[in-house]
């Protein structure tokens, strides 16, 4: 079955990097669009940034994260740097079959989901 595994979260101070990894299993990773979405305690999911199957990418917040993908490997990755407190939360990866050719940027639009890694920027 589809498996989506994060892993990479932890603690870290403001200005801090974190590199997240999500490995996935139960589908032609190849195929699929991936995407990051946090979770922030008490707020609503936010789309963080999302990467296509021809590895177009979108990003809410420009600048500081990278998100990237390995298709041989099965992994896609979220470099997170410059990080400030209000990253804090749990960050899922998701997975969506898409033959549109449009990255989409909306979390409901993702149907495979993992787990997630919390992430806590403080001092």
């Amino acid at each position: 079955q589809v498996q989506l595994v994060e892993s990479g979260g932890g603690l870290v101070q403001p200005g801090g990097s974190l590199r997240l990894s999500c490995a996935a299993s139960g589908f032609t990773f190849g195929t699929y669009d991936m995407s990051w979405v946090r979770q922030a305690p008490g707020k609503e999911g936010e789309f963080v940034a999302a990467i296509g199957r021809s590895g177009d990418t979108y990003y809410a917040d420009s600048g500081r994260f990278t998100i990237s993908r390995d298709n041989a490997k099965n992994t896609v990755y979220l470099q997170m740097n410059s990080l400030k407190p209000e990253d804090t939360g749990v960050y899922y990866c998701a997975a969506r079959y898409s033959t549109s050719g449009i990255l989409s940027r909306e979390a409901n639009d993702y149907v495979h989901w993992g787990q997630g890694t919390q992430v806590t920027v403080s001092a």
